[in-house]
């Protein structure tokens, strides 16, 4: 892990930091005496961290989060865990890391209260040293999510991020303690901060070696002897890497650094930091450039939720949905609007994606009752200051956000505010540009933009202001920073005619009327405020200067369930849907932002005898599409001017619907949709077969509704209930309906739209995880996934 090792003794190291997630209790509601060893805690639930409860519970429009918040409960809970104190702990620094809880965490150790982290989304630690005790010791946590609405979307609750223990020498590497900038010639500056908590003065010796991607040895700086007060000291040095090996989206191999500190010519301490060497610009008229070379930021916002898993934080969840969102064409990810676990900014930097980090949702100026503005007063510099220093060594991240729509935009407090955070941010790194995400386009009146202290204009929506941007702001660079709002649920089709605005206006709320609670998967269909993905792209894609964008949003998620009243408790907006099934606009975006052949038709083909439906075709590669029903031949299409899809209108009749892209005459893909009978059989799909036997890893099964010849079933609903054997079990279930009641931890799932999602989580044991997936009336399916130990 980035900063430091992982082993499995604390004590055989000159530095470990090893996970402290297991073996925890936990009590939803609130119990004060908690924070007391005299406290008997033996009928509370045992777990394993990371665990959000909110997850957990019912669908409800009366819990106080509301459906902007997903409808889930939230309130306040405990959690204890006793341990025995690492060996030798008296001369060591013994800490305690939290990498996120949400939120208004209070920690205790042995009764000993150790400090209080409103912000739900910052990590921080604790040093417990002094507090421990030869044997047993106690930690307990209260979390307090109970002052409901405090976010515009689910926050989730609890102790959701990974917590890890950690053992050092009195003299040793900071927390965060290190910084590394590399240019493009290879030129690496580190700055190492040493604490001494020996109250008195050290001397030591500090030596660096970087080692590549592959494990070998590149570089190891002079041993340079330094002096230490009991203050600490800042050590910067300078070096060469030979030929650096360039971070990039397409190649994003990394370097590690090991700072070592010696005292009497032993090692006293072994600090790892991984770290990327690149560069990038941006230009106000040529956009972006990566190690020199011109691209678009092809990006989507992405909240912190796992669907179906919620808050808990889950790597390979994590892994999979940057896998899907790579799959597309994305290259770049905006943090929406919060820093994300550590684990999120590890893979971007190993999957290549470009980061834009962001902090705050509001400052002063309140959205929701009970959000941050109550905290940015007193916690607004430790919590930013502690996201960069955090996360400054990821060579994915290319921008720090100090703010998303924020509401000091519209009066003056929001120069000096602007101000104040820039600064913060560029006293701590100077080598990344500071944005914030802005709403109000007349920039006389955006107080955010009159502080001047911004490196880039981000503008949220707003598509049509991008033509003329470098006439209204000469030499300002530019980034559509969040995008769209278009609302689409998977497999449902209405009407393609006409683009429609849900809601048409700022005072109008909801959509009444539509009992489906669906909106249709033809990209025709946006927020008032917003677009179509269509429209949006037609107009970033033309001008150089647009940087790029960021699309609302990659994955729907949890809350924010616009334009629906409940029972809707989750989004619209995203190109996937909560289970990691995409919609059709997936494919457009995949066509224009990818090299890989692309041909896509919709809609299904199951309607009415005689209906008229309109048949869209994404396509690429290709000069051309010809569509076929049952054989005959329906006309050749070719994109025109700017389009993104063919049509076609075609009067319904039973049978295949066959689509061929050719180029030059000659084919390049073949696609079919056919019309499909009643359900008849369950089929499953594992995403992966063979996954990990460590208690954290998933498979996803994709659960399909087949008619007898094996077409998904496109209206299917049908009720599957599910059984594990083996060494795994369910950790949750889904189907991508927005306004689905149905609890996410259970063994049964309806169909929607003749798909539905099980995700299997495997034990510690190695083994094999049975899953059999049955149906009232359809034949039943089983699959097997291996788990292994590495």
């Amino acid at each position: 892990m980035r900063g430091g090792t992982t082993k499995q003794s604390i004590s055989e190291e000159p530095r470990t930091r090893i996970s402290f997630n297991k073996e925890w209790k936990f009590f939803l509601g609130d119990e004060p005496g908690a924070k007391s060893p005299a406290y008997t805690d033996s009928k509370w639930r045992k777990l394993t961290l990371p665990h959000d409860w909110s997850i957990e519970g019912k669908f409800d429009e009366k819990n106080p989060a509301k459906p902007e918040g997903g409808g889930l409960p939230t309130g306040i809970g405990w959690y204890r865990k006793e341990f025995n104190a690492p060996a030798n702990f008296a001369n060591r620094l013994i800490t305690i890391e939290f990498d996120g809880v949400y939120k208004n965490s209070q920690v205790w150790i042995n009764g000993k209260y150790l400090g209080k982290r409103p912000y739900g989304y910052s990590s921080f630690a604790y040093e417990i040293s002094k507090y421990l005790k030869p044997g047993k010791n106690l930690i307990s946590v209260k979390v307090d999510n109970a002052a409901q609405p405090d976010s515009r979307w689910y926050s989730g609750s609890g102790i959701y991020r990974n917590v890890w223990l950690t053992s050092s020498a009195k003299v040793s590497v900071a927390k965060w303690g290190t910084f590394v900038t590399a240019d493009q010639s290879g030129k690496v500056q580190i700055e190492t901060q040493i604490q001494n908590k020996t109250l008195k003065p050290q001397s030591a010796v500090l030596v660096h070696t970087i080692y590549d991607a592959s494990g070998k040895l590149v570089l190891k700086t002079k041993p340079a002897s330094v002096k230490i007060d009991t203050s600490g000291k800042m050590i910067t040095s300078e070096d060469q890497i030979k030929n650096p090996m360039l971070w990039s989206v397409t190649n994003p191999k990394q370097y590690k650094l090991v700072t070592q500190i010696l005292q009497n010519n032993k090692l006293v301490d072994a600090y790892e930091t991984k770290f990327g060497v690149r560069s990038f610009q941006f230009d106000a008229e040529k956009g972006f450039s990566l190690n020199g070379k011109s691209m678009k930021i092809l990006g989507v916002c992405l909240h912190h939720d796992l669907g179906a898993l919620g808050a808990a934080v889950n790597v390979r969840a994590m892994e999979r949905q940057l896998e899907i969102m790579k799959a597309m064409g994305v290259n770049a990810i905006r943090t929406a609007h919060n820093p994300p676990a550590p684990e999120f900014l590890d893979l971007c930097d190993q999957m290549g994606f470009l980061v834009m980090d962001e902090a705050f949702d509001m400052w002063a100026k309140k959205k929701t009752k009970n959000d941050y503005h109550l905290n940015f007063a007193e916690w607004h510099k430790r919590d930013l200051e502690d996201m960069v220093v955090r996360d400054r060594n990821h060579p994915s991240i290319i921008l720090w956000s100090i703010g998303n729509e924020i509401r000091e935009q519209f009066d003056s407090t929001g120069i000096a505010i602007t101000k104040e955070l820039v600064s913060m941010v560029k006293n701590l790194d100077k080598t990344r540009p500071v944005i914030s995400a802005l709403t109000e386009t007349d920039s006389t009146k955006n107080f955010i933009y009159q502080a001047k202290a911004l490196d880039i204009y981000g503008l949220n929506y707003n598509h049509k202001k991008y033509k003329d941007f470098t006439k209204n702001y000469p030499g300002v660079k530019f980034l559509a920073t969040e995008t769209t709002s278009a609302l689409q649920t998977r497999g449902f089709y209405d009407t393609a005619d006409t683009i429609r605005r849900w809601p048409k206006d700022g005072k109008t709320k909801f959509m009444e009327g539509n009992k489906e609670w669906s909106a249709s998967a033809y990209d025709n269909v946006s927020a008032y405020w917003g677009s179509t993905h269509e429209e949006t792209w037609k107009e970033a894609k033309k001008y150089d200067h647009v940087s790029g964008l960021f699309v609302w949003t990659g994955f729907d998620y949890l809350g924010e369930p616009l334009p629906y009243p409940w029972p809707a408790r989750s989004s619209y907006f995203g190109i996937v849907d909560l289970a990691g099934f995409p919609k059709d606009s997936y494919y457009m975006y995949q066509s224009e932002w990818t090299d890989q052949p692309v041909l896509h038709i919709l809609p299904h083909w199951n309607w009415e005898q005689g209906k008229s439906v309109e048949v869209w075709a994404y396509y690429n590669n290709a000069d051309e599409v010809e569509l076929y029903l049952n054989g005959k031949s329906l006309g050749k299409k070719s994109k025109q001017n700017d389009d993104l899809h063919v049509l076609w209108k075609v009067n319904f009749e039973p049978g295949t619907l066959k689509a061929i892209s050719r180029k030059n005459g000659k084919d390049v893909l073949t696609t079919a949709v056919k019309t499909a009978g009643i359900p008849a059989k369950i089929e499953l799909v594992a995403d992966r077969s063979k996954i990990k036997a460590d208690g954290k890893d998933l498979s996803f099964i994709t659960v399909k509704i087949l008619d007898a010849a094996g077409n998904v079933v496109p209206n299917a609903d049908n009720l599957v209930d599910f059984k594990v054997e083996g060494s795994g079990f369910i950790a949750g279930v889904d189907n991508g309906f927005q306004a689905s009641l149905e609890p996410f931890k259970a063994n049964y799932r309806k169909a929607f739209h003749g798909l539905c999602l099980a995700i299997l989580r495997s034990t510690e044991k190695a083994g094999m995880i049975k899953l059999t997936a049955t149906s009232a009336g359809l034949a039943s399916s089983s699959i097997t996934v291996n788990t292994v130990k590495l």
